[in-house]
């Protein structure tokens, strides 16, 4: 069964993610106090996703134990492969969302993580850009049906 098991948010792009219980998804917009939370947002700011499976092989190749929500994703997912659902819907909770595109990382995570090979490692594992469809709360423990 495919689940959230972290929910992280931020209000500056500078700060750290803060583990919430719960956050509030609004359709086209985003999830209410983080950081790419706006009108008309862009379908592929409005929520990230990345896959608890992935961060627990890179801890365990690189010896490090980086928390999932270091990586900055909102959702940290459990039982799903995020690749096979850029241009499908399917739904956190009661929320429905469509993946758009790969969240690949980038130069300042890497940095803020003070790993050399992020970038390398999760090119292709680093999660998914979503559109927001329906409102309403994410819960950890929601599951994800596709």
């Amino acid at each position: 069964m495919a689940k959230v098991i972290e929910i992280g948010i931020t209000k500056n792009s500078k700060e750290l993610m803060q583990k919430v219980n719960s956050v509030e998804a609004v359709a086209g917009k985003g999830l209410i106090n983080d950081r790419h939370f706006m009108e008309n947002n862009n379908k592929k700011s409005q929520i990230t996703l990345i896959e608890i499976e992935n961060i627990n092989y890179y801890n365990q190749i690189s010896l490090t134990s980086i928390p999932p929500i270091s990586f900055r994703r909102n959702i940290i997912t459990e039982g799903i492969r995020l690749n096979e659902l850029i241009n499908k819907e399917f739904l956190i909770g009661e929320i429905k969302v469509k993946g758009h595109d790969l969240c690949r990382p980038c130069k300042p995570l890497q940095k803020s993580l003070g790993q050399e090979n992020i970038i390398r490692e999760f090119l292709r594992k680093g999660g998914l850009r979503c559109e927001i469809l329906s409102g309403g709360k994410i819960y950890i423990g929601d599951q994800i049906k596709c």
